[in-house]
């Protein structure tokens, strides 16, 4: 066992995080449950908007970890890019993208004709600027993992989720989908938490815009958890939650992994019969209502970054996590 012991503790040695603007906060905390720190780093900005990020100490030979979500996509992304092709410059061993958030997984697949895949756009440049592996948390669609020609982590907030919900005590549980995308991941839930589910098949008018909605399954006299990989304008959660307790629902709550939250959100969720929207910070802002609580992803990140490093299977390190 000591030889493992003394490998690990080289190996750390050589791990380096560093950070982009939008995620500062969320990737000092994930190197602080790692065991460590930020490595110190820098931006210069010019006056047309261009900006040239610098590592302020030496990368060579060390495993380089950056966090960045892109959100915004475009400044975000772009900053990503320019430290991934730096650390490739700088001789680093191996670069790893931890990207909380990753933007454009909407762009999945082409809706209509003459329309770009975003998605697959997106990891064609993080893989021409040299990273080695992306780690991701609850990506739009699982298929995206296939655009990428290096290995991606895909990491499921079910693990944080699934203990928060338990701890409710919820006699007359029962999972919800606000969409049909969505069904295969409300009856993951729905098969840990040994509970129903009902789906709610929208359409919409346009994007960000729904139109009618309609409840597929009993909710009356149940205890609603709305299930989704992100919120963005909350229209669709709101309408879902108002028209379950219309339908008889005693309560209804939502875990959503990505807090977008833009335009009218704030105001749309505090006038719904939502309860409780419960967000993870892979998107770091401040909340501005009172019905949203935010539970971290900076251990679950930091664990999963230790059996990375450590040569571990990520798999079998959470389910030894949850027994």
């Amino acid at each position: 066992m000591q030889p493992f012991v003394v490998l690990v503790l080289v190996m750390n040695k050589y791990v380096k995080f560093f950070s982009g603007r939008s995620t500062c906060n969320l990737a000092s905390r994930i190197a602080h449950e790692f065991g460590s720190s930020l490595s110190s780093s820098s931006i210069v900005e010019f006056s047309d908007g261009e900006f040239e990020p610098s590592f302020d100490e030496t990368v060579r030979g060390a495993h380089v970890f950056l966090v960045q979500s892109t959100l915004p996509p475009s400044d975000n992304l772009m900053e990503l890019l320019l430290m991934i092709d730096a650390a490739k410059r700088a001789s680093a061993a191996k670069i790893i993208a931890v990207v909380p958030y990753f933007g454009y997984a909407r762009q999945d697949k082409k809706g209509k004709p003459r329309v770009p895949i975003g998605a697959k756009l997106v990891s064609n440049l993080l893989s021409a600027a040299g990273v080695n592996r992306v780690m991701t948390i609850d990506l739009h669609a699982d298929q995206i993992q296939g655009f990428f020609e290096v290995p991606v982590d895909h990491l499921y907030a079910s693990e944080l989720f699934i203990e928060d919900i338990q701890k409710l005590n919820l006699s007359n549980l029962v999972i919800a989908s606000p969409d049909m995308g969505g069904s295969k991941r409300a009856n993951v839930y729905a098969k840990l938490l040994e509970c129903g589910v009902v789906i709610c098949y929208k359409e919409r008018a346009q994007a960000n815009l729904v139109g009618e909605m309609k409840v597929l399954g009993e909710v009356k006299g149940k205890d609603i958890v709305i299930i989704d990989d992100m919120v963005d304008t909350a229209g669709t959660l709101c309408k879902a939650a108002d028209l379950m307790v219309k339908n008889g629902a005693n309560s209804v709550r939502a875990y959503c992994t990505h807090a977008i939250l833009s335009g009218s959100a704030y105001s749309k969720l505090d006038s719904s019969k939502i309860t409780e929207l419960v967000v993870t910070d892979t998107i770091p802002k401040i909340h501005q209502s009172k019905k949203v609580r935010e539970i971290t992803v900076a251990k679950f990140l930091a664990n999963t970054i230790q059996a990375v490093v450590e040569n571990r299977s990520i798999s079998k390190t959470w389910k030894s996590n949850n027994k």
